[in-house]
């Protein structure tokens, strides 16, 4: 099908072959070649990759700008003057080791919406906005959602720059050293936005498994990050008896060891995970001072992640002994978050128009869309992930399934945009 039913021209072969070849390239941009995309926000992989994205936003006749944050935006101007955006995109930073489609697949479906206007010579009335994020992931500087955190006025200014990454370097002197400029303003007014769209792979085996390649998202689950410091005291491996250690690593594990349960007594497809583990001073002889881990919660209930995070401290509560301190401190909360039904029932809608079966589906994990959700209208299509797998080397999206999206992304965004 090379048209879509309203008329405009979308060569869906030309599409699918530029996706494809915008991921490729993309995941040649990784700190560890054969083995995942490692592109750490601020890194020289970032850049190669910002400067990749910034020139194709160009070749498509886009007005390129980066803000203070290292977000990039493509706009594609509107005939009604001082209209608020219809932004749409999503991440281009990676976990360690992870794979090319978490992140760039809603980039490049930006990209190409954004295309298919230009070749079609449509003309929004209301600007058409293609936006990469910084740090979603939050595995260089923390926390998540820095991008759109932001952008929104959720992480101050002051914040911003004391935030450091494990070997202290601050994300000013990080964005400084790739050349980016963090004077640049962060925050955007509200009243400039009028929607957001993403595109995301759906890192979980549902759609895949029921055969169907568009999940219109309704939910988004609640998360919570916590940051959980035990402090003890070092000694020698040798020579300090087992009954007079105040051993930081121990008591850390012995709490890790519980979340599994904890999760599992609130139920409800609550989920804990710690997936962060520092020591110190990390030696092989020396009894560990202090442990630094991290504590994931999700659930599609509020209630739910406030009881795990009480949880949480009781138990932290209950490993103060003599010799032990802990200290449990949240860097990240976000709400469960819906998706705004206007939004939900055009993407079903034109989903439908194309002949593509859709299905309704929650998410389970955290996107950049759920912190743009109390600020504006949002909507969001997912795309099956082969075998479930995401955050690996084998993570893997079928370029098809992503060109199929961009087409309903495309004829939605003409509503949105009222394009002529």
């Amino acid at each position: 099908m090379n048209e879509v039913q309203t008329g405009k021209n979308v060569n869906f072969e030309k599409v699918q072959a530029r996706i494809e070849s915008h991921i490729d390239t993309l995941g040649t941009y990784t700190l560890t070649p054969g083995k995942g995309t490692t592109r750490l926000t601020y890194s020289q992989e970032d850049l190669l990759a910002r400067q990749y994205i910034k020139a194709k936003m160009k070749e498509v006749g886009l007005a390129v700008r980066e803000d203070g944050l290292g977000n990039i935006f493509g706009r594609l101007e509107g005939s009604q003057k001082g209209a608020p955006s219809v932004l749409i995109g999503s991440h281009f930073d990676s976990v360690p080791n992870g794979g090319s489609y978490d992140g760039p697949a809603g980039v490049v479906a930006g990209l190409e919406v954004a295309a298919l206007f230009v070749e079609n010579g449509l003309t929004p009335k209301y600007p058409l906005e293609v936006i990469a994020l910084v740090e979603e992931e939050g595995s260089r500087f923390g926390g998540g959602l820095m991008g759109s955190r932001g952008m929104v006025g959720l992480l101050g200014e002051e914040d911003f720059k004391t935030l450091k990454d494990k070997d202290g370097i601050t994300t000013v002197e990080a964005m400084e050293k790739i050349g980016l400029d963090p004077s640049l303003p962060k925050k955007r007014d509200p009243k400039t936005v009028k929607a957001y769209l993403e595109l995301h792979i759906e890192q979980g085996p549902i759609l895949e498994e029921k055969g169907i390649t568009i999940g219109v998202v309704e939910a988004i689950v609640g998360l919570t990050q916590l940051d959980v410091t035990v402090k003890g005291q070092a000694g020698h491996a040798g020579t300090t008896p087992m009954d007079r250690r105040a051993d930081a690593l121990v008591v850390a594990a012995k709490m890790i060891a519980q979340f599994p349960e904890l999760a599992a007594a609130v139920g409800d497809g609550t989920v804990i995970t710690t997936g962060q583990l520092q020591v110190y001073p990390n030696g092989s002889n020396v009894i560990p001072d202090q442990t630094v881990f991290s504590v994931d919660i999700r659930s599609g209930k509020e209630e739910h992640v406030q009881n795990v995070i009480q949880k949480v401290k009781e138990l932290a509560d209950s490993y103060r002994e003599s010799g032990i301190d802990i200290i449990v401190e949240q860097p990240l909360y976000v709400q469960p978050k819906a998706m705004d039904k206007e939004i939900v029932r055009l993407l079903k809608e034109k989903s439908s128009e194309l002949g593509f079966p859709s299905c309704s589906i929650n998410s389970g994990a955290g996107h950049d869309a759920m912190v743009f959700a109390d600020f504006t209208d949002v909507g969001m299509l997912f795309i099956p992930s082969k075998n479930g797998l995401s955050h690996c080397p084998e993570e893997w999206s079928d370029s098809l399934h992503i060109a199929e999206a961009v087409k309903i992304l495309f004829e939605a965004a003409i509503e949105l945009t009222e394009a002529e």
